[in-house]
């Protein structure tokens, strides 16, 4: 027998969804699951927004062109996506974070920020 163990978010309950338009996560799953081979942790469901694309462009890391031979359409201002955690920290410090939603977060960001963090840049599971 298969027991599947459904991951956890930031706020205790089931791992939401959180985009399929772009299909996310480090499964491509649509969810911010984790697992071992994951290094960046792509853990925090967010909605990128203009602002951050651009922060993230700069430190190295460009989401908003697309990349066709893997897939990846390329995000623009709206997407959900699940974010790399360390990212989205260093997005808070830059005061760029972009908004975050708590439902498809996975709890293991809590190791990296705090509740209180993600509350104050939370939008509702639309």
């Amino acid at each position: 027998m298969i027991v599947l163990i459904m991951a956890k978010n930031v706020l205790g309950t089931d791992l939401a969804t959180c985009s399929l338009q772009p299909r996310t996560g480090w499964f491509r799953d649509g969810c911010c699951n984790t697992g071992k081979n994951d290094q960046g942790l792509h853990l925090v469901c967010v909605r990128v927004t203009a602002e951050f694309l651009e922060f993230s462009k700069k430190a190295g890391n460009d989401l908003s062109t697309p990349i066709p031979e893997y897939g990846f359409p390329g995000l623009k201002p709206g997407n959900r996506w699940c974010l790399c955690v360390t990212r989205w920290t260093e997005a808070l410090d830059a005061g760029v974070a972009p908004p975050v939603v708590l439902e498809a977060t996975h709890m293991s960001t809590l190791e990296f920020a705090t509740l209180e963090q993600l509350r104050e840049h939370a939008i509702p599971n639309e």
